[in-house]
């Protein structure tokens, strides 16, 4: 089977993200045949809500596609490693994988901090590629936040 990366649709939400004042992480949520079913970037500002990560708002776009709360055989793609919440969210979508650019040490959930995928309590445990185009999802992060800083 052919790996195929959706990082780059993924970054691109990103960058929109930034534009729009919001840290900049993008999600694209691949079907099991390849299609992309769902992509977004984050939104909590806009949308006043403090769950409303990119690999929120992608798992919700996703499973209104499918008609269903779980998505066996999907892959998610997104630029930062996801939180603690979206780690736990994408356990119980039944993600197949997940694919994640840069690590984030300071509020990552998987290979990070509390590491949700390694609990007793986490039922499923999807497949993680870490790492994929790291340097470019790195660069907008610092880049975002030292426009803040400066």
């Amino acid at each position: 089977m052919e790996f195929t990366s959706h990082m780059e649709q993924a970054l691109f939400e990103a960058r929109a993200a930034a534009a729009r004042g919001e840290v900049p992480v993008g999600a694209v949520l691949v079907a099991p045949d390849g299609r992309v079913v769902a992509a977004a970037g984050n939104r909590t500002r806009e949308l006043s809500d403090p769950t409303a990560h990119a690999e929120i708002l992608a798992l919700r776009e996703g499973c209104r596609a499918v008609g269903s709360e779980r998505l066996p055989g999907h892959v998610l793609y997104v630029t930062l490693e996801p939180c603690p919440m979206c780690a736990t969210a994408i356990s119980n979508a039944r993600l197949a994988r997940v694919v994640y650019g840069a690590a984030d040490p300071k509020s990552g959930g998987i290979a990070q901090g509390p590491r949700v995928f390694s609990h007793p309590q986490c039922h499923h445990v999807p497949e993680v590629i870490d790492g994929i185009a790291a340097s470019e999802a790195e660069e907008l992060l610092k880049s975002f936040f030292g426009r803040l800083r400066g």
